[in-house]
């Protein structure tokens, strides 16, 4: 099941903290709850992917996105990722999630998450997302323009670059 009292608690929590711009890593302190393990007991892989949503929301709201999406009518999409486990989070650990937005490709933006616990790092994502409407996905570019960053535009790692040019090699779906 979405955690949607999560999502609430998240945003409602976003709202009381000071804007961020777009170079800012959102920091979220969060506790594995007995809805998000498995039979081994441990966080479920699956349920690492919907926890990054509220890492996503957090920063996105701070940085003022999720409320102009919703006055254009845009909403939020995610069009892949990978994700790389390395530590398992038992049941009741307290994790942080950090988010960070390192860049976009004139399409979509890029997002790096990670799951530390006791200083480590338990997982660690790359995420392409955007924004859209209900008919096409609207570029990266038109976005930092709605929102006065046009400039915006830093080096994407490299990790994150050769993972965008293995995506490319996929066979078409």
């Amino acid at each position: 099941m979405y955690p949607y009292l999560r999502v609430a608690r998240v945003l409602a929590r976003a709202a009381l903290k000071p804007r961020v711009g777009l170079d800012r890593t959102s920091e979220l302190a969060l506790r594995v709850l007995p809805s998000d393990i498995d039979t081994y007991p441990e966080m479920n892989n699956g349920r690492f992917w919907t926890i990054m949503d509220l890492g996503r929301y957090d920063l996105a709201f701070r940085m003022g996105l999720m409320q102009m999406a919703r006055r254009k009518g845009w909403y939020f999409v995610v069009a892949g990722g990978s994700i790389r486990y390395r530590r398992r989070l038992p049941p009741f650990a307290r994790f942080v999630l950090r988010t960070k937005l390192v860049g976009h490709d004139g399409r979509w933006f890029y997002f790096i998450q990670e799951f530390v616990h006791r200083e480590r790092i338990a997982a660690q994502a790359v995420v392409r997302a955007g924004l859209r409407t209900k008919t096409a996905a609207i570029p990266s570019t038109t976005i930092l323009s709605a929102v006065g960053r046009e400039d915006w535009a830093p080096p994407l790692p490299e990790w994150v670059k050769a993972w965008i040019a293995a995506e490319e090699v996929r066979p078409p779906l």
